[in-house]
């Protein structure tokens, strides 16, 4: 059986880095699965990817001690299936808003008698072994994201919804869903009524005994959501992290340049 390290650090008490992958390359994949993070997910709803890119990245990530999990599309059994047919050992699902939603989900990722997902796990038993079938119902992680008012509506329900292993909130689609266009959209959210959902989300998870997880755009927002009590907080992005160190690149050479220039003295004019 293959070690989930999601798993591994939960039952130590430990909180899960996550990686976000929405390049379609399987190079990037493996580059990002190699810089010490515990988890990486692959991006099929937001990302610039479908599932010929998918397959060949979780590929990649198998060379590294990562857990590869995948956020589907949408709340569709065929999508999820296949995500852990080829090999994702956790499915993070946008936009759950309803228990049955969420019961709807549990059941896609749970062989008969727990659920409906199909046997035929045609890369998973190569990625992950030949016993895949007897304990993937335990060891693969359910998420479903929250990001709606219904979704915060029904909260209390979809958290208690048996087999689901944890919550997910997206922050910029939670803000636009609590507020409209009160606020710019974006992941890390600073205004009273938002950190009061997001806590609010966390604190219904813990007390339902699932896992609360959360998306971040900087590293010392992800570090405070690790002191509120998160058990998975997600980075920055590969697109983010490429133009984030591509921009600075170019700002620093552009800076030292300047201060060349303006310190070599002026020409002096010898005439002809």
């Amino acid at each position: 059986m293959a070690q989930n390290n999601i798993r591994r650090l939960w039952s130590e008490g430990k909180p899960v880095l996550n990686a976000w992958l929405s390049i379609g390359n399987s190079f990037t994949a493996e580059i990002i699965s190699q810089q010490g993070y515990d988890a990486v997910t692959i991006d099929q709803q937001h990302g610039f990817l479908g599932y010929e890119s998918l397959a060949p990245m979780l590929q990649a990530v198998k060379a590294s001690p990562v857990t590869p999990m995948v956020r589907v599309p949408w709340l569709a059994a065929g999508d999820i299936m296949k995500a852990l047919d080829g090999g994702a050992l956790g499915i993070i699902c946008p936009m759950i808003n309803t228990r049955e939603e969420a019961e709807f989900l549990v059941s896609c990722m749970r062989y008969p008698p727990h659920g409906q997902r199909s046997m035929g796990p045609t890369r998973a038993v190569f990625a992950h072994g030949s016993d895949y079938g007897k304990w993937a119902d335990q060891d693969v992680i359910c998420l479903a994201m929250i990001e709606t008012a219904d979704g915060m509506k029904n909260l209390e329900d979809i958290v208690k919804t048996p087999g689901l292993d944890g919550v997910y909130i997206g922050p910029a689609d939670l803000t636009l869903g609590l507020t409209g266009r009160k606020y710019p959209t974006g992941f890390d959210r600073e205004e009273p009524e938002m950190v009061e959902a997001i806590k609010t989300i966390l604190a219904r998870a813990h007390e339902a005994g699932i896992k609360a997880c959360l998306h971040c755009g900087t590293s010392s927002y992800a570090a405070k959501a690790i002191g509120w009590g998160f058990d998975l907080v997600t980075l920055l992005n590969d697109v983010r992290l490429l133009a984030g160190a591509a921009k600075a690149s170019v700002d620093q050479t552009k800076a030292l340049i300047g201060q060349q220039v303006s310190a070599e003295p002026a020409p002096k004019n010898t005439g002809y």
